[in-house]
């Protein structure tokens, strides 16, 4: 068995933090960006960036990004999941800046999972 570090139960801590405060309600939504290496190459780093600008102009700070490697559908990146305590989560496709910037708008703000991106509804 490997042996675990203090940076590892650093990130550890980290990963779980948003899920506890989403369900503690500390969090109205808690977004995850795949960025593993199909993801980066399909433009998850646009999709990132675009996310972050939209928290910022809603000027917001109750969603937690996080950003996790590989989901195994490599010809649907960018992807992303949305997880709300109102709804199971749901997991966006083929998307860029644009299209989370809707996805935030909709689903996020206004608590209505978009149809239009999710990989199934």
């Amino acid at each position: 068995m490997q042996t675990l570090t203090i940076a590892d139960l650093h990130r550890i801590k980290e990963e779980n933090r948003a899920r506890f405060a989403l369900k503690k309600g500390g969090h109205r939504a808690k977004v995850t960006i795949h960025m593993g290496t199909c993801g980066i190459a399909a433009g998850a780093r646009k999709v990132m960036g675009a996310l972050l600008d939209e928290i910022s102009r809603a000027d917001t700070n109750d969603v937690a990004v996080l950003t996790s490697g590989c989901a195994g559908m490599c010809a649907h990146e960018p992807l992303a999941i949305v997880e709300t305590l109102d709804h199971p989560p749901v997991r966006y496709c083929n998307l860029n800046d644009q299209k989370i910037r809707e996805i935030f708008s909709e689903h996020v703000l206004g608590n209505s999972p978009s149809q239009r991106y999710a990989l199934v509804c």
